[in-house]
């Protein structure tokens, strides 16, 4: 047997770039040669047109061949073998099919115009002349040779090479007969004789931690919520009510036996209860693919995939579809601004930084021990660009609010002197973070009308939820940070000091509309020993109660979509865990489940009052009756917008106010929509008063006034009638 020596010893040590130069069926000075590389077979035959063509094996590798005159069916082959257990097998040959990917794509997805590469790479099922199968796809660019292993092959990187497509970096290879659920990784050898088992960056569907192979997924779910899509397309957003429950999937709650609800349980418990409570959507902490559960998913390894914790990827489609259908929308917590460490994926894909910087001053965030995505290379841009519209579309999520963007905006975010390098201008900006953050924007608002994009960004960067081409970075909305920290240090104080800490409430009203904000009370305030939104309160137990109801009043009647974290729905009372469930049993007493009805008459109150949520992002909306009597702590002031105005005054201190005048902005009538101090939300049922009349004293800047009895700890919203 003639062979070319050099590329057949390279076949066996598997380190050769384009194994189809050898393998599978080639034209021969004597008609045809067919060869197959089987490391672990004792002896083959071509199968073909009924004949039985045995092979010839080279040395003691395992390498065979055959070789012919042409048969019938030569393209329809297959290789029967026996391995050393004496068991036979019957196979197609993978090296026998034409490549699957378009040129024209390849070079899209390496110009950094592939929005959808998640098309193009990871693994499909699909139908390939003829045959039913799995093509795999990679970009390595820096690997000498890459191969599919799974437990088809016994995990062996000689079995299943791939073929290289050039200069595109890209690496694919057709198995034939794949069934969906096969589980799989790229092996991949560097330029330096390295070997590096990695999962699938595109992978769909992985394993549940801690084993990481990926999955072959094939989804078979059939969608109910167009209804939905539609009116989101349609939908003024900006001037409609939202208030987010943000969700983790994996401590809302457990089984008996500790372990996860599925994806289905938690519809099932988790819809009625976001129902009941009246929010318009839910907001999912990072679902996307992570080793570690400590991290609350915001260390992703799977960008494409769904977290196995909760179930398979259907399973999720299912969660956001009966979300849908029962009025809810669902946003997704995004991470492109890092990703870990772990050797199985990402970090040094192909042996060299091909996700990440090379220097670690650009690469590495030194706070989180975790590294930095490379935004100016194209097929990483595409990648995270791939991954943020892979959500819109192939799982109906409504939006994104994207972590940790003061990160990505600035090269020496939380960095010391030396440790970081500037710009080409020689400034901090991370120039290419900020043109895939508005080609992200651009791209999700244009291809997906309706849905949203949220910024986490800590800082004063100007504009981020203004559009691209007035010179912002084109989010929808951005967190209200400044707002939430100012918030919680003016109710942690003891009402005797508020009186010196009045500006804490009033400062955000001179930045409330220099962006469309979203007022979080978010996970994050209640972990690291920060205590629960309850334990922050001061006083006794009825002041801290009392406290917390004043300060949910006054978040759903302050100009700004609302956000809330679970459990402090009913006051939990420890910090969160995220190995535990919530503190269900707190429901069971009378404080905490009145909590749970004030929130539900907020959001009832929010959604139904134009007043309250019409012009949330619009100072036309807002207008302050009294921020000066610090010396009371009080505040008061009007809402309004799409019909009738409400007025709002709120009591700091455990002192009631009886007597109080409020300025109203004309004559008639007016009545108590809300009091947080209602006996049946745990109140003392002081100031309920139904009605009140007007009149014509002029009070506080307005025309008209009403006298109401203030509470103690407690707001009240009233509401022309």
């Amino acid at each position: 047997m003639t062979q070319p020596e050099d590329g057949i010893r390279r076949l066996i040590e598997a380190r050769h770039h384009d194994p189809f130069e050898l393998l599978g069926r080639h034209p021969a000075t004597r008609g045809t040669v067919i060869r197959v590389y089987l490391p672990d077979a004792l002896e083959a035959t071509v199968v073909c047109a009924g004949d039985e063509l045995p092979m010839e094996r080279y040395g003691q590798s395992g390498l065979f061949q055959w070789q012919g005159e042409l048969c019938p069916a030569e393209s329809d082959y297959r290789i029967r073998w026996r391995d050393a257990a004496g068991y036979e097998h019957l196979q197609q040959d993978p090296y026998r099919f034409l490549p699957m990917l378009d040129a024209e794509e390849l070079q899209r997805f390496n110009a950094g115009q592939h929005f959808h590469a998640y098309r193009l790479l990871g693994a499909h099922c699909c139908r390939h002349q003829g045959v039913d199968g799995v093509r795999f796809a990679v970009w390595a660019p820096n690997a000498e040779r890459v191969s599919v292993v799974g437990d088809f092959n016994h995990w062996d990187g000689r079995c299943h090479p791939m073929r290289s497509r050039g200069s595109t970096g890209v690496w694919e290879l057709f198995i034939p007969e794949l069934p969906p659920g096969t589980l799989y990784k790229f092996e991949l050898r560097d330029r330096h004789a390295g070997i590096h088992l990695k999962t699938d960056p595109y992978g769909r569907y992985f394993e549940l931690r801690p084993a990481t192979a990926a999955v072959v997924e094939q989804s078979t779910y059939r969608w109910g919520d167009s209804a939905w899509i539609q009116q989101r397309e349609q939908r003024d957003w900006l001037h409609s009510p939202m208030s987010i429950y943000e969700l983790h999937p994996g401590s809302w709650q457990r089984r008996e036996d500790g372990g996860f609800l599925s994806y289905r349980e938690l519809a099932e418990g988790v819809i009625p209860h976001v129902v009941d409570l009246g929010f318009t959507h839910i907001e999912l902490l990072p679902i996307t693919e992570h080793p570690l559960d400590a991290s609350w998913g915001y260390q992703t390894t799977g960008y494409f995939a769904p977290t196995s914790r909760f179930g398979d990827p259907d399973g999720l489609r299912d969660f956001i579809d009966q979300c849908h259908q029962n009025g809810i929308g669902v946003i997704l917590d995004w991470v492109p601004a890092h990703f870990p460490r772990d050797t199985f994926a990402l970090a040094r894909f192909d042996g060299t930084t091909l996700y990440e910087h090379e220097d670690p001053r650009r690469g590495e965030h030194r706070d989180w021990g975790t590294l930095i995505f490379n935004y100016g290379r194209n097929e990483v841009k595409n990648f995270l660009l791939s991954s943020a519209l892979y959500w819109l579309e192939e799982f109906h999520i409504d939006g994104l609010r994207v972590d940790a963007v003061a990160s990505m905006l600035y090269l020496d975010y939380s960095r010391q002197a030396d440790d970081w390098l500037p710009n080409i201008h020689g400034g901090n900006e991370n120039l290419e973070a900020i043109t895939f953050l508005r080609e992200m924007n651009m791209l999700l608002h244009r291809e997906h009308p309706g849905a949203l994009s949220m910024a986490e960004e800590s800082t004063s960067w100007p504009m981020v939820s203004r559009p691209v081409d007035m010179g912002g970075l084109g989010f929808s909305m951005k967190w209200n940070m400044g707002w939430m920290h100012d918030t919680l240090d003016y109710l942690h104080k003891d009402p005797i000091y508020r009186k010196y800490h009045q500006d804490k409430l009033t400062f955000g009203l001179l930045y409330a509309f220099s962006e469309n904000f979203i007022l979080p009370f978010s996970h994050d305030e209640v972990v690291h020993m920060k205590r629960s939104m309850l334990n922050k309160m001061p006083g006794d137990d009825w002041q801290r109660f009392a406290n917390l109801r004043l300060l949910y009043t006054y978040m759903f009647t302050m100009p700004g979509k609302k956000l809330l974290f679970m459990g402090n729905e009913f006051a939990q009372g420890r910090e969160w865990d995220h190995d535990t469930a919530l503190e269900w049993h707190l429901y069971q007493y009378p404080p905490h489940h009145g909590v749970h009805k004030l929130l539900a008459g907020l959001n009832r109150l929010y959604r139904e009052t134009p007043a309250l949520h019409r012009h949330d992002f619009e100072a036309e909306g807002f207008q302050w009756l009294d921020c000066d009597d610090h010396q009371h702590s009080t505040l008061s002031y009007l809402r309004s917008g799409g019909g009738a105005n409400a007025i709002i005054a709120l009591n700091f201190t455990p002192a009631p106010h009886d007597g109080y005048r409020i300025g109203v902005p004309g004559p008639g009538g007016y009545r108590l929509a809300f009091n947080s101090d209602s006996g049946q939300f745990g109140g003392s049922d002081l100031g309920q008063i139904p009605a009140f009349e007007s009149e014509a004293i002029p009070w506080m800047g307005q025309p008209h006034s009403i006298v109401i009895t203030l509470p103690p700890l407690a707001g009240l919203i009233i509401r022309q009638a």
